[in-house]
């Protein structure tokens, strides 16, 4: 569930497209490999168990859905798929409501291993020090459950646990350390946690936006998006482009006029990108202001509100829920926004992994 993200679904047809969508489903038949493109995540239905796994290819010739079911005829991914990790040749594939994790090679999609337990309420995952790193929500309506499930890679089974605050979500690895963002759970975080991926520890805590819903490294530096509070809390925060020294973890903000709530902070070809709502925009590493317009919109295709997001070999990828229960949409434009290709998907395309 992306539940910081719950806005009203306008139902608009879109009455223009630059390129029609190459959708080649290629049937019920495995391609065989899966590299040289993007993995699509489509979360499916909470409850519903119908999360899947789309491709599309590097050249946008070949795109299929449901790769998953289609390698793995007699397997069911779970329900409510909510990331993807890769390590080495593997994709471990996160389902938040199923409580498990699907391991499948990378590239065939053939089922691998599961971990089932030791997880509650999974949420994203990391690799560092040879280990892999799930935050976990435990009970959404418990403040003080939540932790870091310790997975060890040889046997796929939870070696340890670390708490921590409430509501950690994304999580980020660099140089042997991990960065976790508090969203808060049910509640609202403002924080990111610091914890030594060797001993599994916590080093430090560091103060940001509320609600930090997206992390980018750079260099030595950690760039942070906070959504802020939402209108319907009463009490409403704006939110902020943090960038943390990663040598002291001094940090820097800019704060979003009052009313925006960005997310989906990406990195590439030297810029920072992030949405707000249906509109995407471009920064500079170092920018001082946030820009003045955005770089486009989205809503000529009837996306009003981008649900997950990717900048690659300078093409964006947006992924659009639609009604949140059809099969949703991604559109894929060029580095200046002029859509490309678009393609029909799975229900709530979540997220892009580039294979």
């Amino acid at each position: 569930m992306k539940i910081s993200k719950l806005f009203l679904v306008a139902l608009i047809s879109s009455v223009f497209f630059v390129s029609c969508s190459s959708d080649d489903n290629n049937g019920g038949t495995p391609l065989g490999t899966y590299d040289n493109g993007v993995l699509i995540l489509n979360q499916g239905g909470f409850g519903a168990g119908n999360a899947s796994v789309s491709y599309v290819s590097d050249d946008f010739v070949t795109q299929q859905n449901n790769i998953y079911g289609i390698v793995n005829p007699s397997l069911t991914l779970g329900d409510t798929g909510q990331d993807i990790g890769f390590y080495e040749n593997l994709a471990f594939i996160v389902l938040n409501a199923s409580n498990k994790i699907e391991i499948v090679n990378r590239y065939s999609m053939l089922h691998v291993g599961t971990i089932n337990e030791g997880l509650d309420n999974p949420r994203y995952i990391t690799f560092s020090n040879g280990k892999g790193f799930v935050t976990n929500w435990g009970d959404g309506t418990s403040t003080t459950d939540d932790f870091i499930a310790v997975i060890n890679l040889e046997t796929y089974l939870v070696s340890s646990t670390i708490p921590v605050v409430e509501g950690p979500e994304r999580i980020i690895a660099k140089d042997g350390k991990l960065y976790v963002a508090h969203a808060g759970g049910y509640n609202y975080g403002s924080s990111i946690t610091v914890l030594n991926a060797a001993n599994n520890t916590i080093t430090t805590s560091i103060v940001v936006g509320d609600v930090p819903n997206s992390l980018e490294i750079e260099g030595n530096s950690l760039y942070v998006i906070s959504g802020g509070k939402p209108s319907w809390t009463g009490t409403e925060t704006a939110g902020k482009l943090s960038k943390i020294n990663l040598s002291n973890n001094a940090v820097t903000s800019i704060s979003f006029p009052e009313g925006d709530h960005p997310s989906n902070l990406e990195f590439a070809e030297n810029s920072l990108y992030y949405t707000v709502d249906s509109e995407v925009f471009k920064s500079t590493l170092n920018a001082t202001t946030l820009p003045a317009e955005a770089l486009f919109s989205t809503t000529a295709q009837g996306v009003y509100g981008v649900y997950s997001f990717a900048v690659k070999n300078n093409k964006i990828y947006v992924g659009d829920a639609v009604d949140y229960s059809s099969n949703g949409k991604v559109y894929i434009y060029s580095a200046t926004g002029t859509l490309e290709k678009n393609y029909t998907v799975g229900v709530i395309p979540a997220g892009f992994y580039f294979n």
